[in-house]
């Protein structure tokens, strides 16, 4: 086993590969653990779409040792509870509990993750379908994964985290197990804990726990996304409203322009005083709903902007839009604005410290993506050193209307096209 300390942490990478992370929060007497495994929707083959999704569904039903109801009697019991995320690149299962109960906690997270049973799957099978049924009627989430496709096409990125029905369906056993075995392994694993934590006590339960996990790191997820030209893609639904998105390629998690990204976001369509808010919503009342906003993964990005609205307000709704896409190039960013985003973004970075499990989230995503581990502290400072001329050039750079696809959710997609005309002519056709 070796380690490293810093300020804010302690690091270990243990013989199975496995690394373990910790932060010590002074003054709170929980603990919030998480197991962070490098897998998701982008590992997926089209056959597979979905899988990574359900397998975090099937963790939870239990294992050799614990039912699923033991599990959820054993987290209720100490007044916790475990919860689970899949994304593009990464699943996550965490839970926040008083520090009292690690031993417990830990032995019963690191069951489910490394060796789950796979029963009553059929059930569950039936839970995450009706999953995906929910989620097809809800356009204005759904939109978003039309965006991805319009830009990613058929790379992995570009498909929905949740899957395919028709995947879930039949998938069997074997191969699900399959994919946990050669995913869920040594290399691919980060265990991460903020709070009121002994990261040697932690790291002592992890080898002791986890002594069978395989050594290694997968294959897949390197094949980096052959961007096409910009395009439109609209889903027909009968709808109250239209479902609108704008976007393009972004920039990598690990990319040092991250924190101009953060601003730049904030002062076009992340805040309540943001341009797109004030001028579709506030002084046109055109939109309930209307903002923009960034991913990052390993080797790539994106950005977005969502309106739902009316039929009778799409056109105008993309009129401004369009114009305040140009206005953002054209006219620079005022000392004013960029000053009132920064402090909106330290903000918000300070106030989601108070929170054990956004600590342990930043250890545990960073590490798995080979993401540098900044402090407080020097997120602020780098975020302080942002300047106009960076988010000026990042503006021109991501949110030119020429580089943007479309996608849409509504009745009709000629309403649709024609709105498109004052963003993007070529995208109308």
């Amino acid at each position: 086993m070796s380690g490293s300390s810093a300020d804010d942490h302690q690091l270990s990478e243990l013989d199975s590969g496995i690394r373990v992370v910790t932060e010590r929060v002074p003054g709170v007497r929980s603990i919030a653990l998480g197991f962070w495994i490098g897998v998701g929707s982008r590992n997926e083959p089209q056959a597979q779409a979905g899988i990574s999704h359900f397998l975090e569904h099937l963790l939870f039903k239990g294992t050799a040792r614990f039912s699923s109801v033991e599990i959820d009697q054993i987290f209720d019991g100490m007044g916790a509870e475990a919860n689970a995320g899949t994304g593009k690149e990464t699943t996550s299962v965490y839970s926040r509990f008083l520090d009292r109960h690690l031993e417990r906690a830990f032995d019963v997270l690191a069951d489910m993750v490394l060796r789950p049973a796979y029963p009553d799957i059929d059930s569950e099978r039936q839970v995450v379908i009706e999953e995906i049924a929910m989620y097809e009627d809800e356009p204005s989430e759904k939109v978003h994964d039309v965006l991805g496709e319009a830009i990613f096409g058929d790379h992995p990125l570009g498909r929905p985290i949740i899957g395919q029905a028709e995947v879930i369906a039949k998938v069997p056993v074997p191969e699900i197990a399959a994919y946990h075995d050669s995913r869920y392994v040594g290399s691919n694993l980060v265990v991460a804990a903020a709070g009121n934590v002994d990261h040697d006590e932690l790291a002592r339960l992890v080898e002791q726990t986890c002594s069978d996990a395989v050594e290694g790191r997968p294959d897949g997820a390197d094949l980096a996304p052959d961007l096409a030209s910009p395009r439109a893609a609209f889903r027909r639904k009968d709808t109250e409203q239209y479902h609108l998105c704008l976007g393009g390629p972004g920039i990598a998690r690990a990319d040092d322009r991250r924190f101009a990204l953060r601003v730049l976001d904030t002062l076009f369509g992340g805040a309540s005083s943001s341009r797109l808010f004030l001028e579709v919503r506030e002084k046109r009342g055109l939109a309930y709903a209307v903002y923009s906003y960034s991913s990052q993964y390993v080797d790539s990005g994106q950005v977005g902007i969502y309106v739902g609205t009316r039929p009778d307000n799409v056109r105008e709704a993309m009129d401004v839009i369009g114009a305040e896409l140009r206005r953002l190039a054209d006219e620079p960013v005022t000392e004013e604005e960029l000053e009132r985003a920064k402090e909106n973004v330290k903000g918000r970075m300070s106030l989601s410290f108070e929170s054990t499990l956004t600590r342990m989230t930043r250890l545990g995503g960073s590490l798995l993506m080979d993401v540098p581990l900044m402090t407080l502290d020097e997120m602020i400072a780098a975020v302080d050193a942002v300047t106009l001329d960076d988010v000026t050039t990042l503006a021109r750079e991501l949110f030119a209307p020429e580089r943007l696809s479309a996608a849409g959710i509504g009745g009709d997609e000629d309403v649709f096209r024609q709105a498109l005309e004052s963003v993007s002519p070529a995208l109308a056709a």
